[in-house]
This record gives structure tokens, sequence and C-alpha cells, in this order.
């Protein structure tokens, strides 16, 4: 066992020097356009009466409604946004050398009316075992109960330590539990079900997670009832995500093939008007490869996006993931999706009872 975390500290110990969890910090969408900013704050992340919650609250909430949307300046002055930091998605750190603008593009924001831009409407977090525990091969289990919003998007995944093999999807990303806090209505698969899936890809814009995915559903309830264990079962030869019991599977998958040889990707692919020959980037390892280093666990809660988890006109969407004024729409429609979230900041909240993560000997 490298991780038994059952969050009966108080919350300055589980993230202090010596607790087993970092939040990351900043505001740049981390490469999904994410319309939430991760902080540091204790409204966001924090434990009580041994759970772990991370409650979305609003911006407006801190700096007022005006300064949301036009003539602030926001800095977040404890910005964790490091451009060498490994295993990022891109938008976030996967930039060689320090890149002043990227760094103020995941630190800081202004907003302006005429423009369109607006200051993050959401405040959640983001926590991480980066440099506490990661585990090559072995299991992971996640007791928790998920929130119930729209537009909320939860996840329990994982992220290699080092980009070996390349920026992501290079290197591989492990989604054990991913959702939408959307009601059992929603079109697209709301609250009711329950995602696992692998990203990789031989480019920064070719991921094949549509080869590798799957999902579970409550018939009768959804995940925002209760708790539930999310459990990810690791080896070299095969890898299973499922959710309670091993019959509720998500994904299961034998690792009977290379990955380049699964993909099945084309020989040569346009990037704009450049064409690019394809390189297997995965040519010297196994039929695990990329998922044959240490993987680190993540926590979060987003809000919103504009990669398509929230698919255009599906439910009463606000905005359009085209736009370049997306998440000025989200925020404008504030009184259709907030309402939903409740009103006590549980029912929103991704609450976590226990976390376990073994190394296979």
């Amino acid at each position: 066992m490298v991780l038994d975390e059952d969050f009966n500290s108080d919350t300055d110990t589980t993230f202090g020097p010596n607790g087993n969890w970092v939040r990351e910090v900043q505001l740049g969408g981390f490469g999904n356009g994410e319309f939430e900013m991760a902080t540091s704050s204790s409204n966001n992340s924090y434990t009580s009466n041994g759970y772990l919650y991370i409650t979305p609250t609003l911006t407006s909430n801190v700096i007022g409604s005006d300064a949301v949307f036009n003539g602030y300046t926001y800095n977040l002055t404890d910005c964790t946004y490091n451009s060498t930091t490994p295993g990022a998605n891109p938008g976030s750190s996967n930039i060689t050398g320090f890149d002043a603008a990227a760094y103020y593009q995941a630190c800081g924001a202004v907003s302006n009316s005429t423009t369109g831009t607006i200051i993050n409407p959401i405040q959640s977090a983001r926590i991480t075992t980066l440099n506490k525990a990661s585990i090559r091969y072995g299991r992971v289990e996640v007791r928790a109960k998920l929130p119930r919003g729209d537009w909320l998007w939860p996840a329990i995944w994982m992220l290699p330590v080092n980009d070996t093999y390349g920026p992501w999807p290079l290197s591989g990303e492990i989604d054990i539990m991913e959702s939408r806090g959307n009601a059992r209505s929603y079109p697209d698969q709301g609250i009711d079900y329950v995602r696992g899936s692998l990203n990789w890809g031989p480019l920064s814009f070719l991921n094949a997670v549509y080869k590798t995915f799957g999902w579970w559903t409550q018939r009768r309830t959804d995940y925002g009832e209760g708790f539930h264990t999310y459990t990810l079962e690791w080896t070299d030869s095969f890898l299973r995500i499922y959710v309670d019991t091993r019959l509720h599977y998500m994904l299961e998958l034998s690792f009977n093939e290379p990955f380049f040889t699964r993909g099945d990707f084309p020989s040569v692919v346009q990037n704009g008007t450049e064409p690019i020959v394809l390189q297997n980037p995965w040519i010297n390892g196994t039929n695990a490869t990329p998922f044959d280093q240490p993987f680190y666990l993540i926590l979060n809660l987003a809000v919103g996006g504009t990669n398509g988890w929230f698919p255009d006109n599906a439910g009463n969407k606000p905005w359009l993931d085209n736009s370049k004024t997306a998440m000025l729409d989200f925020a404008q429609a504030q009184d259709t999706w907030y309402p939903t979230w409740g009103s006590d900041g549980e029912s929103s909240s991704l609450i976590v009872d226990s976390v376990k993560m073994w190394e296979l000997c």
C-alpha cells in the first residue's frame, strides 16, 4: 500500500508539507477550456467529519458580480503553474522553458466587457498526489459521492509522473471516473452515468480515447444519491475500471496488442496545411506502453468547458464550444444553472470518504 487516506486529519494536515495532497492553483482551463479556477482556498477544498469536500463557489462572492464582467484584474498569487511540471494537460504546463504569456494566461485574468473576456466565474479545486504517491501497476479505490448540478464535471483520474513518451496524450492518461452533474433527464448521460477511459495518441491533437472508454449506469437512482467505490486494477497485461463490483465494469482492456496498432492511425496526418508522417512514439515499448510508467492520482471538480464533454445543443447548454465568448455566455446564464446546485453547498460538492492505492509488487 502506498496511500491509505481516510481524511480524518484536519485540512491543514491533509494539504500541509507532510500531507498526502497538493492543490493545483491556476485558471487557464487545463486544456479543456474549463470555466472554473482551481484555488488553494479552504472554501473549495477542505476536510470535515472524515470526508474531503471539493466544493464549487461563485467568484462573485469574493470580488462582486460587476468585477467578474468588467474592469477587474484577478491574479492568483499562489499560482502553481510551472512550465517544467511533468504530466500536465496541454494549455497548462507542457511548455518548454518559461513562457511569460502562458504563465499569465494560467495565473491571471482581466475582465473587459468590450472584448467579452471575464474572470472565471467559478472557484473550485484540483488536488493531486504528485511527488506524494504514485504507482506503476496496482490498484486504486476511491469511495466518493458525486455532485449534483448542471455543468458540474467531477473526475477521479491519473497522469504520468514523467512524460516519458512525450507531452499529453503521448504518455497516457487514466480516467477512473468522470461524470456530469446534470439531472437524469439530460440527453447525453447525466449523473446516473459514470465513465472510465484511457487517453493516448501519437500527437498532441490525435487522441484515441474513443477506442478505449465505457460507462455504467444506475437504473433507478444516480451517483449523487450516495457513496460508491470507483476502482482501477492495472497490470502489465490488462486494465480494468469499475464501480462497486467487477460486474459493473466501465472499461476492461487486455493489453494484447501494441497501442500504436490498436489505434490504426493513418500513415500521414494533416496539421493545418502541413502533412505529418506519423511516427510510433512507443516503438521500443511493450503492449502496455504508454501505460507502463508510474502514474499519480488527481481528484477535481471542473465546471463547463469547450472540449466537447458537454455536447453543443444538448440539455439547454448556454454556450457553444467554438464561441469566443463561451465563458461569458455560461456566466450570463447563471440564473438557469446555479439553482440546480442546491443551496447547502454539499449537494454540489464532490465528497470523498477514502482513497487507497496499492502498487503491484
